[in-house]
């Protein structure tokens, strides 16, 4: 119990989560105007009604009150619900699981989808994206980076007559570092990229603690050898993690893949709802290829075109099924979400952004940092994975003898700050 209250984990639900909750608030306060302007007295009464049910969440939270069933009848509810019991039978108690006494990974995803709950019970305003103006905020102050790393592409683009493994890996590099860009890490605060990713990726090098970048090119290679002059390459799936600049990075990743013909089709997946802060949903990916295509450099606007022709031609697709926006462990996704797991299964590479699918890949579990990537997925092997994260949770494994007490000796918060990252490949196929 003391190294529980010791933990990353009882510091955010303790700490991290209230004031995420409280800059929520805030904003629907701030758009109380726009609400009216919009919706009359009604947008008001909503309003008022969203803000009265998030500060009981609040208090809920701060007390360690029993978590509630979801009432607001979305698609996923009765999900939910039916995890809210299986919580409760871990636990053996005839009381509902509460906030301090709950796996961190059920209660913050559980926080996020009753903010959820709050805006949507108070209809007109029930499409509300209360973080919406971080991601774009998170947008235009990475311009710069955004700009370096659209020439960058749109160069490689124009020598892809000779396709080499270094412009992959370094466009590899760029996803990974985006990660940092974290807005549920940062409580909301801002937390853009500044300058060039590229001209720091020498230096950011030995900070990755694991680096299988090179299990990934063979991948795509013999998809694209396999796939010969008149068959498709490979099929990549790409699951997404923050709007923003890390967005930008994937996509950017995603084109170069198409450019050069190692891959045919990229399946997004996103959030179906508002989450974690700064997580991508339709509307982000949507938008964000909008104001590409609209920005005022060229090479920018070159990659906006680009990638809107990609969309209209089925290169790539978006998807946002209900499951990435549950508390499950990816473990669970073949036998509560089997058609999804099945649409995984036809994927020749799916590459894993960020720190919230990572922990949901190893079930979020105090792992030795000596375990296999692969045991720590506990059976989750639709296809090949790649899992690009910078940490910022107290889960890591892969890593060699020794490396995670040294890591630990020479900086206590390693796992949490966000300075070090992996990439961590499993094949499907590969022995323990």
């Amino acid at each position: 119990i003391f190294l529980y209250f010791r933990s990353f984990a009882f510091f955010t639900v303790k700490d991290r989560l209230p004031t995420i909750l409280t800059k929520v608030i805030d904003t629907i306060h701030r758009n109380k105007n726009a609400f009216f302007k919009q919706h009359g007295e009604e947008g008001i009464k909503a309003e008022k009604g969203a803000i009265a049910i998030l500060s009981k969440l609040r208090n809920e939270l701060q007390t360690d009150k029993p978590v509630l069933p979801l009432t607001d009848g979305r698609v996923d509810m009765d999900m939910w619900n039916q995890y809210m019991q299986r919580q409760q039978a871990l636990l053996g108690d005839s009381e509902p699981p509460s906030w301090f006494k709950s796996s961190w990974l059920y209660v913050e995803c559980y926080m996020y989808r009753r903010i959820q709950e709050a805006i949507h019970l108070n209809p007109p305003i029930s499409d509300y994206d209360a973080f919406r103006d971080g991601k774009v905020q998170s947008f235009f102050e990475s311009q710069q980076a955004i700009m370096a790393i659209c020439t960058y592409l749109s160069l490689m683009i124009c020598m892809r007559h000779n396709i080499l493994s270094h412009p992959i890996l370094c466009h590899l590099q760029v996803s990974l570092w985006g990660n940092k860009c974290d807005l549920s890490i940062s409580a909301g605060q801002e937390n853009s990229q500044k300058s060039s990713p590229l001209d720091s990726l020498g230096a950011l090098k030995p900070f990755i603690l694991v680096d299988d970048t090179s299990m990934v090119w063979p991948v795509l290679m013999n998809s694209r050898v396999a796939a010969g002059p008149v068959q498709s390459a490979a099929r990549v799936v790409y699951v997404l993690d923050n709007a923003g600049f890390e967005l930008i990075t994937d996509l950017v990743l995603a084109d170069y893949l198409v450019a050069s013909k190692l891959a045919s089709e990229i399946h997004f997946h996103g959030k179906s709802l508002p989450w974690f802060v700064s997580d991508t949903t339709r509307k982000d990916f949507d938008w964000t290829i909008k104001q590409t295509l609209a920005a005022n450099h060229m090479w920018m606007s070159k990659c906006g075109v680009r990638w809107k022709s990609y969309l209209k031609d089925g290169t790539w697709s978006y998807h946002d099924h209900p499951f990435w926006t549950l508390p499950h462990e990816f473990c669970d996704m073949a036998a509560d979400a089997p058609d999804l797991y099945a649409e995984l299964q036809k994927a020749d590479l799916i590459i894993f952004k960020g720190d919230l699918n990572y922990r949901k890949l190893t079930s979020d579990r105090k792992w030795d940092h000596t375990v296999s990537f692969k045991k720590a997925l506990r059976g989750f092997h639709p296809a090949p994975l790649c899992s690009l994260r910078t940490l910022k949770a107290d889960v890591q494994v892969g890593l060699q003898a020794g490396q995670g007490e040294t890591l630990m000796a020479a900086d206590p918060n390693w796992m949490t700050s966000g300075k070090y990252a992996v990439i961590q490949f499993c094949s499907a196929l590969q022995n323990d």
